[in-house]
């Protein structure tokens, strides 16, 4: 047992190598509303019930943006280098139909958009949410942006199958930037043809909402459109080409800026397209900080290394890997946006990789705390112009303390998901440590070992009695597993005044029972390529509740031990 202090496990303690922290005033969490709109005065005098039923009375507008920035001067789809420009005009390619709403979001719809569900049953929602009828004040752009792809410049990259429609302010004074994801070629498509397939926009569409219910920050998807257009995929790179069908998600973010729309303007030597970007990000979405402020880069830049590692720490409290952690997946707003190979980690593995495409596992999961060292390192990069010698220095301290903010956060939050209360920092890091270690030699699964820690009571933990607890009866098969639960209990023991009943609903409420499986997905979407979106719907609306059970869940297994079919579902870049 006296080995476990050595073992370096899932990252939870990584980085302990990293010099103390110096970090200037920032946002303390990576809440949603971190930088939120509070002030704003609200245009809109609906009530809940008034809804917007006529979409002929939803507009959005490009203004802010197109009049902030240039805008790139030659016109038209063709695939060309651009420079000078945040965005590029263009038009989506309309799918060919018929088409067909696959699946909505209600939360998103109402919530956000301030429409009457009854709205996306006509035929003029399907148009608009698919690309083939603009909205009222919508001018298209594609954005342009560069990155950094598996540790390497990529060059000019873009938004290759995405258009931005404009932004919707809505009834709370929320600004949202509405973009369609499949809906055809841009400037910035490369070779591609600017189409998403019906398995990557229902893993888009399904993660999205499911990691908001999770209560980790990203992006939104608010439909799903299929249709009949014929989109022609090699999945595997293995050169088994074969014909797909188009789809196209309407998705949500309050931005969709990234390190790469910085990276591209400093590597062009753009600088003063890159202080005015950076300036408008300031001013719309980092609010707290003055744009007076001769240090606003530096507040900016500390601010965004903070929440990089709450983000990346929440990622891995849910055993969530993105697949593709380059620097143009990365938003400057902290979110998680581009859903491509992702994964949620099932059998506990630091090494656990989503993505087939990625053959040296760059981007396994229990790497992830270092790639987003990397990659604050390359916005670092793209800062460097307009910091001073002074300035650069100071950036560079702020990035030594990401590590012990990480591993702040995820100490904090696999504290939480243990139910442990009160600071005894050294002892509970060694016992969220030694618990995953035996996870790793038992291959115990991930979610549901600490959502049944979380149901299990005491006299069951004190007893050993684990019936139809799977996951816990993997665990207790470990030779240790009597050392570590004593310790547990000891630790348990001495929280006072807390009855089981509140140890078990607080730890339900941070520990889900269920998670967005490849193996779900991959059912949902083999029915899906069929025209049967029954599972989308019911994974849709079940994983709008992850930590509440479910009897239509385990009916369809959700929380049951994974099938055996499920250890060869294979997830690609290719989508």
């Amino acid at each position: 047992m006296c080995t476990i202090h050595s073992v370096l496990v899932f990252a939870v303690v990584a980085a302990t190598s990293f010099p103390p922290a110096h970090v200037l005033e920032s946002c303390p969490s990576a809440d949603h509303d971190c930088h939120g709109h509070d002030t704003f005065k609200s245009r809109w005098n609906m009530s809940a019930s008034n809804l917007i039923k006529d979409l002929d009375q939803f507009s959005v507008s490009c203004k802010k943006l197109i009049e902030s920035f240039p805008v790139d001067e030659v016109d038209g789809n063709f695939v060309r280098t651009v420079k000078n420009c945040i965005f590029s005009k263009s038009i989506p390619t309309p799918l060919k139909g018929p088409l067909r709403l696959a699946a909505v979001s209600k939360d998103v719809i109402e919530g956000i958009l301030d429409l009457d569900l009854a709205a996306t049953q006509s035929d003029d929602f399907l148009n608009y949410a698919s690309g083939n009828r603009l909205l009222q004040g919508s001018v298209p752009l594609a954005h342009r942006y560069g990155g950094h792809q598996f540790g390497y410049w990529a060059g000019q990259l873009g938004d290759g199958r995405a258009h931005s429609l404009g932004q919707y302010t809505n009834r709370k004074g929320e600004v949202w930037e509405l973009q369609l994801k499949g809906s055809g070629k841009t400037p910035y498509s490369r070779s591609g043809d600017g189409r998403a397939v019906i398995r990557s926009s229902v893993r888009e569409f399904l993660c999205s909402e499911a990691m908001f219910s999770l209560g980790v920050p990203t992006s939104r998807a608010a439909s799903l459109v299929v249709s009949e257009e014929p989109v022609f995929r090699d999945q595997f790179y293995n050169g088994n080409m074969k014909t797909e069908r188009g789809a196209v998600v309407l998705r949500l973010a309050k931005s969709w800026f990234r390190i790469g729309s910085l990276e591209i303007l400093s590597q062009s030597g753009e600088v003063d397209l890159l202080r005015k970007l950076l300036d408008f990000v300031i001013k719309e979405h980092f609010t707290s900080i003055d744009s007076d402020e001769p240090d606003k880069y530096l507040v900016f830049y500390s601010t965004v290394v903070n929440e990089t590692a709450h983000l990346i720490a929440h990622w891995m409290s849910v055993g969530f890997a993105h697949g593709v952690c380059n620097t143009d997946n990365f938003s400057l707003l902290s979110i998680t946006i581009d859903y491509g190979p992702f994964g949620f980690m099932e059998s506990y593995n630091p090494d656990f990789v989503p993505n087939t495409s990625d053959d040296a596992g760059r981007y396994r999961i229990g790497a992830q705390a270092d790639v987003g060292l990397f990659n604050l390192e390359k916005l670092l990069v793209a800062l460097n112009p307009v910091l001073s010698r002074k300035q650069q220095r100071e950036a560079k301290m702020i990035l030594k303390g990401y590590g012990e903010i990480y591993q702040f956060r995820i100490q904090q939050l696999f504290k939480a998901k243990l139910g442990l209360l009160g600071e005894e920092e050294e002892d509970d890091g060694y016992l969220i440590a030694f618990l995953l270690k035996m996870m790793e030699d038992t291959r115990s699964d991930f979610t549901m070992t600490f959502r049944q820690l979380s149901e299990v009571s005491d006299q069951q933990l004190h007893h050993w009695n684990f019936t139809q607890m799977w996951a816990l009866e993997d665990l207790s098969s470990h030779e240790l597993f009597s050392d570590w639960l004593n310790l547990y209990l000891l630790r348990l023991s001495r929280q006072q005044n807390e009855g089981e009943v509140d140890r078990q609903n607080r730890m339900k409420n941070v520990n889900p029972r269920y998670v967005l499986r490849n193996w779900m997905a991959e059912s949902a979407i083999r029915k899906a390529e069929n025209n049967d979106f029954s599972e989308v719907e019911l994974l849709h609306r079940i994983l709008s509740s992850p930590f509440v059970t479910q009897e239509t869940a385990e009916e369809a297994g959700y929380a049951a031990r994974p099938p055996q079919w499920a250890r060869r579902v294979k997830v690609s870049c290719s989508s």
